[in-house]
């Protein structure tokens, strides 16, 4: 793959989380001329902690808001930034149909916000790209809405039709990136992935779900029949193709990852348990704990993803079986689980990296 953009210095929002934390690693490990710099407002679902692997010579984290313009156009100018990597948003969606509000605020709000600082401190307008920079929006399949049994994946082409507050609110942002790339010249790339697990995703997801409360001996929360199906996408994989993107992807361009690991949530669930049959046994098989709860609004049947464009285009493709990625996941969970109890149950913070005192964070 010939390098199309080449980052030096990155701005990485929501990178405390656990997307953005796994990138952030990834990308330090991969590229040791780059230098990061993680903005994150450290909601319930950050964890300074995720960073603290992160090299402090080439790493800065600052504590700050993606709705603060005054902030994020200061870190970009006094950063020197060439590169805004964007994966900060409220991203659960029982939570967005409890408080839409929340969402719209970070998503959408958050979003402008910041492709105004990168206009603002990049020089862009009126259809003039500066060249060397790059605004990199992390989006999800959620915007596609739902297929049915025998519908074919989403693409590139899938017309949008989100079902929650949640996917509304991404669907928007993915909007407002593309209009940014055409009114003003603002070089932009969007990606839209699949359901991602793997290490450091907040408990309250799925896949920590069932690990959590397996280990506690508590019922198994599966909404429904169960039968709702999920790409998944292991996060290590997902975070090469972000690389793999953001250097190698045209202006303008966008493109769908997905794992190519199709399976229903009560099947997955089922496979989880059978690891820790294995890994942490006790007297009976954890899938007994398995219990259906009643189905959340508007809950999408299906998701899947066609990957064949950047698998195309830029050679990317997962190597990262379900299975295996369970197993990992599976471990990681059980080396962290009394450290991650601890840290939930506290009403402050672990020690993480140490945050920059800037003026505009308040």
């Amino acid at each position: 793959m010939t390098a199309i953009h080449r980052p030096r210095r990155l701005l990485v929002t929501g990178g405390a989380g656990f997307i953005g934390s796994n990138f952030v690693l990834h990308a330090l490990a991969a590229r040791p001329d780059w230098h990061i710099v993680t903005l994150d407002k450290l909601t319930y679902a950050a964890d300074p902690a995720h960073l603290a692997g992160a090299p402090p010579r080439r790493h800065t984290f600052v504590q700050g808001d993606i709705c603060n313009f005054e902030l994020a156009k200061a870190l970009i100018v006094g950063e020197t930034i060439d590169t805004v990597v964007h994966f900060a948003a409220e991203s659960h969606v029982d939570r967005s149909i409890a408080s839409p509000g929340d969402f719209v605020r970070t998503n959408v709000l958050g979003t402008q916000t910041l492709l105004e600082a990168c206009r603002a401190a990049w020089g862009t307008g009126h259809g003039t790209a500066r060249r060397g920079v790059r605004f990199h929006h992390i989006s999800t399949d959620e915007v596609f809405g739902t297929l049915a049994a025998g519908d074919p994946p989403f693409c590139e082409s899938t017309v949008y039709a989100p079902n929650s507050p949640y996917s509304a609110s991404k669907a928007a942002a993915d909007h407002l990136v593309r209009a940014y790339a055409q009114t003003y010249g603002l070089p932009a790339i969007v990606t839209n992935c699949s359901n991602n697990y793997g290490p450091r995703q907040h408990p309250e997801k799925f896949i920590p779900t069932v690990i959590r409360t397996a280990l506690a001996g508590e019922p198994i929360p599966v909404y429904g029949s169960g039968l709702n199906r999920r790409d998944w996408l292991f996060v290590d994989d997902h975070c090469a193709a972000l690389l793999t993107a953001l250097e190698g992807a045209a202006d303008g361009a966008r493109y769908c990852i997905g794992g190519g690991e199709e399976i229903a949530n009560i099947d997955l669930a089922r496979r989880i348990c059978a690891v820790l049959d294995r890994r942490r046994p006790c007297a009976t098989p954890y899938e007994r704990l398995i219990a259906y709860v009643p189905d959340r609004p508007g809950h999408d049947f299906r998701y899947a993803i066609d990957s064949t464009k950047i698998r195309r285009e830029l050679g990317w493709r997962p190597r990262t079986a379900v299975d295996d990625g369970l197993r990992r996941t599976v471990g990681w969970y059980l080396e962290q689980s009394p450290a991650i109890a601890t840290r939930h149950q506290l009403h402050g913070r672990p020690p993480g990296p140490a945050a920059i005192a800037h003026p505009l964070t308040a």
